[in-house]
């Protein structure tokens, strides 16, 4: 099983404080994954700030686009790959420049990039940057893959969505990798259906054991009805982590972090469907031994990937000791 570690691209306000990345911080982060033997970073990817950051902070977050970031990560180490934990496409109205960025930087990485897309947790994002847009972010996710498919595959290509156009384009080079590996985030049914026909992955967020049962199972029934290999599809899920020697004392400092008040504000859009479950049963949030255990309760219940682990902490430093603690206390120890 992969474990891959959280990058704060775009996290400054949301799930860590300000201040707290400056490009410094960012780049000892991922240096650090790679020292640990993580084997990838995901950022995420915001364009303005949230309405409640607005309200909590009194200076606005630096969300630092995570493609220019990577493009710079990629030159300080060897090994270390690098996912969007998700590029927000329905941001981006042209599809053919950042395909264009992309290949650029799958070569240039040495095909070391994968590309993670989704809708955004924050509708609000969408419509400050698409303003009085009349479609839906899920379908322009869904016409988003099909574009990065033509356009990384077909020598000279043409396409005429809703949202995104374009006339006899020849992208080229196309990514160095035979095929760059492309996860679909989102936590319902429809994700994974999108993951199924026209993905690699699927890459939900914040999933109880129990939820991702149900998901895998979805996702297997309807690879069969399609006639595809369930295998073939990583399921890529993100968490967050707390690991202390004590359970209490890992709560606690789990529910003082930024990252739990970011939670809470996810209850309306991403994590609406949680229910009564405690974050921090959802969430790898314990001793070194439970955290195993849950993690390979995972591993068994169809996790390929701990893509992105998010660490509940405050400073970088704090961030940083609970990134080297899950390595030497967790991952050895996982199936």
């Amino acid at each position: 099983m992969r474990v891959s570690a959280g990058l704060p691209t775009g996290m400054e306000g949301l799930t860590y404080p300000i201040p707290f990345s400056d490009p410094e911080n960012v780049i000892r982060i991922a240096v650090s994954a790679e020292k640990f033997g993580y084997d990838s970073v995901w950022g995420n990817d915001h364009m303005t700030t949230q309405h409640y950051v607005r309200e909590e902070f009194p200076v606005p977050p630096r969300f630092w686009e995570p493609l220019m970031v990577y493009s710079y990560l990629a030159s300080i180490t060897t090994r270390l790959r690098f996912g969007t934990g998700i590029l927000v496409t329905p941001m981006r109205r042209d599809i053919v420049a950042t395909a264009k960025q992309i290949c650029t930087l799958d070569h240039f990485s040495g095909g070391r990039f994968e590309l993670g897309v989704g809708i955004g947790a924050y509708r609000e994002e969408f419509d400050a940057v698409q303003p009085d847009s009349p479609l839906q972010r899920g379908d322009i996710v869904e016409e988003s893959i099909t574009a990065f498919n033509k356009l990384f595959s077909e020598r000279v290509s043409s396409f005429e969505g809703s949202f995104y156009r374009w006339r006899d384009v020849e992208l080229y080079p196309k990514p160095l990798q035979k095929r760059l590996p492309i996860l679909v985030g989102g936590n319902n049914a429809n994700n994974i259906r999108r993951a199924v026909e026209q993905a690699d992955g699927w890459l939900p967020a914040g999933l109880h054991v129990t939820q991702v049962r149900k998901g895998v199972a979805t996702l297997k029934e309807h690879a069969e009805r399609v006639g595809r290999d369930w295998r073939e599809v990583e399921v890529a899920p993100q968490w967050i982590v707390r690991i202390e020697t004590q359970r209490p004392k890992a709560i606690q400092a789990f529910e003082s972090s930024q990252m739990y008040k970011h939670l809470v504000s996810l209850r309306k859009s991403t994590l609406k469907d949680q229910g009564d479950i405690k974050m921090e049963d959802s969430n790898l949030v314990g001793t070194p031994a439970e955290i195993i255990d849950k993690a390979n309760a995972l591993r068994e219940a169809g996790v390929t990937h701990l893509l992105g682990l998010y660490f509940a902490a405050n400073s970088v430093d704090d961030l940083v000791d609970q990134m080297q603690r899950f390595s030497e206390d967790v991952i050895p120890h996982l199936g």
